[in-house]
């Protein structure tokens, strides 16, 4: 019985997480996610992959395998258009023409 739960928790928190992880894939919209809210989200869900496989928990380690990919995926996108943002910031700033 305890598995079954497991199983339906695990189902619910992943696919409730789905919408919002295929919206970002698909448009590419990164601005309103916390760069470091969701590095900390990514490393909690790798910690709890970690545990599910020491505790063989098989709810434990589909839905946060599944999860971690999508939020990696994310993370990945965040990232880059993080780094995309300072690139042409600087790259503004410094063909900016010198006020005098």
């Amino acid at each position: 019985m305890s598995e079954f739960i497991g199983l339906a928790a695990a189902a619910l928190t992943t696919l409730s997480f789905l919408p919002q992880a295929l919206l970002v894939i698909r448009t590419r919209q990164t601005n309103g996610i916390s760069l470091i809210m969701y590095i900390m989200f990514t490393t909690g869900v790798a910690a709890w992959l970690v545990y599910g496989i020491m505790e063989q928990s098989l709810p434990m380690i589909l839905a946060n395998s599944v999860t971690l990919l999508l939020a990696m995926v994310i993370l990945g996108l965040k990232i880059w258009h993080s780094l995309q943002a300072r690139t042409q910031g600087a790259t503004e700033a410094t063909s900016a023409p010198i006020a005098s």
